[in-house]
């Protein structure tokens, strides 16, 4: 493709050779002469200088040393989208398998793809456009909107609803049950039937191996424009606002309320029954006890805020020499009161 017609289609302003052919997008470090790479963090242009890409996507602002430069104010959702019209993710012919086992109540849209040893039950709806990889299992009553795509092993139990445009990797599971018991006389947990509903609303992302767990009562809500990564537990009846983003080993307790906009880190854990504010965001391995106001940007365990604890991080690496300065103040104060007093006595 050439420069000229990358820039149109990308809505950018091209300073450079219009003509210069590209053949796809690639890393600042491993691009080839070929190929056009990115820069959205003013860190990486020592590494910019090194590199061998014939063209760079970067912001109205940053110097590129004469390279071919498409400008756009969002170099990194330029470059998101630049990989879209080099590469095309794998999507099958629409088709069901011979192998996949549908139960005759299942309503199967139109353009629906349906891999090997796929297993639909009893009043399933599989909305138009939609991708089921094999081994996937969608149990009774489940319903999966247009345009989804559901990776192989993934499980989706009864009853969830799944909106439109979703996307869920391989093994997740949708709709088990929650983890909830009650204490007898005895000491034994008594298990708590969790009879509540999964909504998982639009254009949501579920990470590989992510579990999403169904409460007693009431219901478990993804909203519109969440992504999760993978690895993450989400308790029963909690409640995630519109485009969140929940990275790796995110684990929340039951009834957790997510305000919108919010990013938990990689690591982050919340206890049950809190709010976290919109715009919130949680840096890796926070720990939140407490529930947090909207705009906040915290870290640590108990989670406080982030400037107070990178003060507090700068002073922990200093507390064995603290320690040592303390205790030879501490005994040079002993010495000294040891005079003193045997100097009153003379």
């Amino acid at each position: 493709m050439r420069l000229n017609e990358l820039a149109q289609l990308l809505q950018c302003k091209l300073e450079g050779d219009p003509n210069f052919e590209v053949l796809g997008v690639d890393r600042i470090e491993t691009a080839s002469p070929r190929m056009v790479t990115f820069i959205a963090n003013r860190k990486y242009l020592s590494r910019l200088k090194q590199s061998k890409a014939g063209a760079v996507i970067a912001d109205f602002k940053t110097e590129v040393n004469g390279r071919n430069v498409l400008r756009n104010a969002n170099p990194y959702l330029t470059y998101a989208k630049a990989l879209e019209l080099f590469y095309r993710p794998y999507r099958p012919h629409p088709s069901i398998s011979k192998d996949a086992r549908i139960a005759s109540t299942a309503k199967i849209g139109k353009d629906v793809f349906i891999g090997d040893y796929v297993t639909i039950d009893e009043n399933v709806e599989i909305g138009d456009g939609s991708y089921i990889f094999s081994h996937a299992v969608i149990s009774r009553g489940a319903k999966i909107g247009n345009q989804c795509v559901i990776h192989s092993h993934v499980s989706i139990r009864e009853d969830v609803e799944i909106g439109n445009r979703v996307f869920i990797k391989n093994g997740a599971v949708i709709g088990t049950e929650g983890f909830g018991f009650a204490r007898q006389e005895d000491g034994q947990h008594y298990k708590i039937i969790q009879t509540g509903r999964i909504i998982v609303e639009d254009d949501v992302e579920i990470g590989a191996n992510t579990c999403i767990d169904r409460p007693a009562i009431g219901e478990t809500r993804i909203r519109k424009g969440v992504k999760i990564d993978n690895l993450v537990q989400i308790g029963h009846a909690s409640d995630i606002g519109e485009n969140s983003i929940l990275c790796a080993q995110v684990g929340l307790a039951g009834t957790t309320t997510i305000g919108k906009n919010v990013i938990l880190s990689g690591q982050v854990g919340v206890a049950g029954h809190l709010e976290i504010g919109d715009n919130t965001v949680a840096t890796a391995q926070t720990g939140i006890p407490n529930s947090v106001k909207e705009d906040s940007l915290i870290s640590g365990y108990p989670a406080i805020d982030n400037r107070a604890w990178l003060k507090s991080s700068a002073v922990f690496v200093r507390l064995p020499d603290i320690l040592r300065d303390l205790q030879a103040l501490t005994a040079k104060v002993a010495e000294l009161e040891k005079k003193l007093h045997a100097s009153k006595k003379s």
